[in-house]
């Protein structure tokens, strides 16, 4: 069945109560089916199925919606006429937040059917059996006038004695013609509304057919709002969103790979790696997790990646690859590498081991998508560019452009380029030292965390710190969404004007904005959570080139000769947004090269293609079938990738 909103795959419990507020009968479906039906008179009806039992229907009539857990996958529906509650949970988060919006819309314009008068005598009596039908999609017309009422039952915020006065008059009863708590679900965030492209939709298909999974693509393509979305359409209760470090888990609301496993850093033999992950908590999570997503899966080392998979079997006791579970990993191998750390007694890194290199990414026999369409950038003569250096390809024509940035001026209303490092350490000297230099008096903003003596953690956790020393003059980069289609989004950058009640004004490039502190929540791999709240800025006069991956900036600078990572000079140029927007200082082609592995890896990658033939597809090399002789002579290459055309 197509989903168009009316319909819901989750677990269900009914409950109902008598006078006194005592459970008199319960229903409880570990996987029930919801549904949106109308009657012959066009009432509305949800009706609740599961397997070898009788369908319940309840009338959509004087119900209250409790949301707040919408995004874990929870709600509850309360049918007041009927005196009984319906709990719903490990609903895929987007499916709910479309069934719960298309409930709201049709509630919402909602007309009196002609024959609503009609006695219950005549409807009992009459000979014509009561006939239900599914409730259609949601058209465009209906979306936005149910926007439009949602908006005018609300214009403003009333004031306590308005509330107050509204219970005496008992205005504020749920009303089934206009649910009064509709509008957060008209106007939801992007990551609900904007639709996906046919690139993307292709790999979120792929996730929910049970295969395992790995799409790629360069900076800009959307791999992390793909993720999210991929996320969304999983059952909460058994999908474990993480990633390879804790910003980039913070950024897709997950925890590290590192918090799931329970293993430590991996160093451990595999013997004792096993006993710390058999501990009764983590013991829990690797047995109910059944979707395990891992995110930046190009900085995850690869030994660390076959010690989880081992792992993974046997304290699942399940042989199959991963113990079973559907893993589904995102990243650019061309980005970022794993970091290498200096074994005992040696002075050297090891050079980097990359996950596909494994054994066990060979027996995950993973289904490769690599999204091919840049969002970050629109100007087709950069993408060609990036394209190039990404694989570590610079020509004439590159070098052409980029040292022809080294003297423009990007700066506008007081507003510096953001200098990108190749080292953390370069950046926070130049931070500090240009703060110091201003004139007046440093404001210090301290973060407020839910759970005392969690700082270092949450610093590591989330993109803001725990203390944040501003001046009028500080040149300061926004770290969250605020409003998208005014340019204020993750990365865009400005300068602090002024302070009103005790917080800043901050001028970005296209307005002015009072600034307020906002909420990061940091997941436990148990299933807690801990809060910051703290201003979204950061010092931004520059910025370490590992600590930017994943921003779009809007005015930067950088001077490449110290770059010391295959990928390190492809992460910082691709930050930009364009060429007009970027500085490149002292530019040589010697500052740019791709990894030899990740090179073979992604050219054997491009050699193949998959032809759609109905439930199966068939894969083709150059038009014809594939034999043997087209791959690697490395084994690990021998299992056939996919990849979008």
């Amino acid at each position: 069945m197509v989903d168009n909103g009316s319909t819901l795959s989750c677990a269900v419990t009914i409950e109902w109560l008598n006078k006194q507020g005592i459970v008199q009968r319960k229903v409880s479906h570990k996987k029930g089916f919801v549904q949106l039906i109308r009657d012959d008179r066009r009432e509305m009806f949800v009706q609740i199925s599961a397997e070898k039992c009788s369908s319940i229907k309840l009338s959509l009539k004087g119900i209250s919606v409790h949301k707040k857990f919408m995004n874990e996958g929870k709600t509850s529906i309360k049918f007041q006429p009927l005196n009984c509650t319906m709990y719903l949970s490990n609903a895929p988060p987007g499916d709910l937040l479309s069934f719960l919006r298309t409930m709201f819309v049709k509630m919402t314009g909602e007309k009196s059917a002609p024959n609503a008068n009609t006695s219950l005598r005549t409807q009992l009596l009459s000979s014509k059996p009561q006939q239900f039908e599914e409730i259609s999609p949601v058209t465009t017309i209906e979306l936005n006038n149910a926007m439009k009422k949602a908006t005018r039952a609300s214009d403003t915020t009333p004031s306590p004695l308005a509330g107050k006065k509204r219970k005496l008059e008992g205005s504020d009863r749920p009303s089934a013609s206009k649910p009064t708590s509709a509008k957060r679900l008209y106007t939801s965030s992007p990551i609900s509304n904007e639709p996906l492209d046919f690139e993307q939709k292709e790999v979120l298909d792929a996730c929910l057919s049970g295969r395992n999974i790995f799409f790629t693509g360069s900076a800009g393509t959307g791999k992390s709002y793909l993720l999210r979305r991929i996320i969304r359409a999983l059952p909460p209760d058994v999908t474990v969103a993480t990633a390879s470090t804790g910003v980039a888990a913070c950024h897709i609301g997950g925890i590290t790979l590192h918090q799931f496993a329970g293993i430590g850093n991996g160093d451990a033999s595999l013997e004792r790696s096993v006993q710390l992950a058999s501990k009764p908590v983590a013991l829990g999570i690797w047995k109910k997790c059944k979707y395990l997503i891992i995110d930046e899966i190009s900085m995850v080392d690869g030994d660390y990646f076959e010690k989880i998979e081992q792992v993974a079997r046997r304290v699942r006791n399940n042989e199959k690859p991963f113990g079973g579970l559907q893993l589904i990993l995102c990243g650019d191998f061309f980005q970022l590498p794993p970091v290498s750390k200096p074994k005992l007694g040696e002075s050297k890194a090891a050079p980097p081991k990359f996950c596909f290199k494994t054994n066990a990414w060979e027996s995950c026999r993973f289904n490769t998508f690599e999204l091919k369409r840049v969002h970050r950038q629109t100007d087709d003569r950069f993408i060609k560019i990036l394209n190039k250096i990404r694989i570590g390809h610079v020509d004439e024509e590159v070098t052409d452009a980029l040292m022809s940035t080294s003297k423009q001026t990007i700066e506008r209303d007081g507003i510096l380029a953001t200098r990108l490092c190749s080292h953390t350490k370069d950046a926070d000297i130049i931070n500090e030292s240009k703060l110091k230099a201003l004139p007046g008096h440093c404001i210090l903003f301290e973060a407020q965390d839910s759970v005392p003596g969690t700082t270092n953690m949450l610093d590591q956790q989330t993109p803001v710190s725990s203390k944040l020393e501003l001046k009028v003059g500080a040149q300061v980069m926004l770290l969250k969404n605020i409003n998208v289609s005014a340019g204020l989004v993750n990365g865009a950058r400005g300068v602090v004007k002024s302070f009103t009640e005790g917080l800043p004004v901050v001028l970005f490039k296209n307005k002015e904005l009072h600034l307020k502190k906002e909420r990061w929540v940091v997941k436990s791999a148990s299933g807690g959570s801990i809060t910051r709240v703290q201003l979204p800025l950061k010092l931004a006069w520059a910025f370490s080139i590992h600590k930017s991956q994943g921003l779009t900036l809007d005015c930067v600078e950088m001077s490449l000769g110290r770059v010391f990572e295959a990928g390190q000079a492809y992460v910082a140029l691709s930050r930009a947004q364009s060429l007009d927007s970027l500085r490149v200082l002292d530019f040589k082609a010697s500052q740019v090269w791709a990894n030899p592995d990740v090179l073979e890896f992604y050219r054997y990658m491009d050699q193949i293609r998959i032809i759609p033939l109905g439930p199966k597809s068939k894969i083709v090399n150059e038009g014809n079938v594939l034999r043997k002789k087209s791959a690697p002579k490395s084994k690990l290459y021998s299992k056939p990738l996919v990849t979008i055309s």
